[in-house]
C-alpha cells in the first residue's frame, strides 16, 4: 500500500480512538424507532427487483466502552415482493402477484463508536414470520422452521437523542419452506430514525 495513503489512514485510526476517549457514552439508553426496508427476496420465483416495507421497534444500547457499545433491537419488520410466472407455475397458485412477509425481527448489533456523532455497526438479525392467524407465543414455537436469520451492516448518525441509520441486511437461511427446486433469501436496505427516551 502506498505510504501517502498509510499516514493519513493511521493518523486517522489514532483521532478516532483519542476522540473516543474525549467522550462520554452512557451505560444503558433506550429508544424508539421505525422506518423504511427497501428489499427483495431472491430467488427464481421472485422479480429481481427491490420494493418498499416498513418496520417500528424499540432499541437498546449498552456501553462496553465509549468506543464499543451492543444494541440489541425487536422490529416489526415488513418485507414486499412481487411473484414471478415461475412461483405461479410451481406452486399452483394464480393471481398472485404481491408477496407480504411480516416479521418479529431482533438484530444485536456491535457498535463502533470512533466519535460521538458516528456510530459503525455490524451483528446478525434473527426473524421469526408473523402468521396472522395465530397469536406471539405460537409464533414463537414457529421459529425454527420458519425463522430468517441475516447478517446486517451500516451506519447510525447520533445527534443528540436522535438516531439516524442506514443498513444493508443479507439473508443467509433458506425461507423457502414450500417447495425444495429453489432458494429464497432476503436481502435489502434499511433506512431509519430513532429517538432516545432514557
Amino acid at each position: 500500500m502506498n505510504k501517502k495513503i498509510l499516514v493519513p489512514f493511521f493518523a486517522l485510526v489514532i483521532a478516532s480512538f483519542g476522540a473516543s476517549a474525549q467522550f462520554h457514552v452512557p451505560m444503558f439508553q433506550l429508544g424508539v424507532k421505525g422506518g423504511v426496508n427497501i428489499t427483495k427476496i431472491d430467488g427464481k420465483s421472485f422479480k429481481d427487483e427491490f420494493n418498499y416495507g416498513y418496520s417500528a421497534g424499540a432499541f437498546a444500547t449498552v456501553k462496553i466502552s465509549n468506543f464499543i457499545q451492543i444494541q440489541p433491537e425487536v422490529l416489526f419488520n415488513q418485507y414486499n415482493t412481487k411473484a414471478d410466472t415461475s412461483f405461479h407455475n410451481v406452486l399452483n397458485v394464480s393471481n398472485l402477484k404481491n408477496v407480504s412477509l411480516n416479521y418479529v425481527s431482533i438484530p444485536l448489533l456491535l457498535n463502533i463508536t470512533p466519535a460521538k456523532f458516528i456510530s459503525f455497526q455490524a451483528g446478525p438479525q434473527y426473524g421469526i414470520l408473523l402468521d396472522q392467524h395465530k397469536n406471539l407465543f405460537e409464533n414463537g414455537k414457529d421459529a425454527f422452521s420458519k425463522g430468517d436469520l441475516s447478517l446486517l451492516a451500516g451506519v447510525q448518525l447520533n445527534i443528540g437523542s436522535l438516531r439516524i441509520n442506514g443498513r444493508y441486511t443479507v439473508g443467509l437461511a433458506n425461507i423457502n419452506d414450500a417447495t425444495s427446486s429453489d432458494k429464497w433469501k432476503n436481502q435489502g436496505f434499511q433506512l431509519g430514525v430513532g429517538f432516545r427516551i432514557i
